[in-house]
C-alpha cells in the first residue's frame, strides 16, 4: 500500500517539476507501459484457476452490465436531446 502511494507521490513531485517541459514522446511511453501492464495482468488472470473456471460466469456478467449501461445512456442521450430541442424552439420563437 505504501508502496503505491509512494509512487503516486513521486509520479506527481516529477510532473510538478517537469510541467513546463515538451516531452514528445511521453505519450508513446505510457502508451507502451500501459500494454505491458495489461499483458502481465493477462499473466496473471490466466494463472488464476478460480478465474479460469468462473469465466464463463464474469463474461456474463460483464455482458449484461454493459448493455445496461449502453441501454442507460442512450436513453440519458435521448432525453437530453429533446430537452435542449425544446429550449431552442422556445429561444428561436421569440
Amino acid at each position: 500500500m505504501f508502496t503505491v502511494i509512494g509512487f503516486m507521490l513521486g509520479g506527481m513531485c516529477l510532473g510538478f517539476l517537469l510541467r513546463n517541459r515538451q516531452l514528445p514522446q511521453l505519450n508513446r511511453i505510457i502508451t507502451v507501459l500501459i500494454w505491458i501492464l495489461l499483458f502481465l495482468l493477462g499473466i496473471e488472470v490466466g494463472e488464476n484457476e478460480k478465474i479460469i473456471q468462473g469465466l464463463g460466469t464474469l463474461g456474463i456478467e460483464a455482458f449484461v452490465i454493459t448493455v445496461a449501461a449502453v441501454a442507460g445512456s442512450c436513453i440519458a442521450a435521448k432525453i437530453l436531446w429533446a430537452r435542449l430541442n425544446k429550449t431552442r424552439k422556445k429561444e428561436s420563437a421569440k
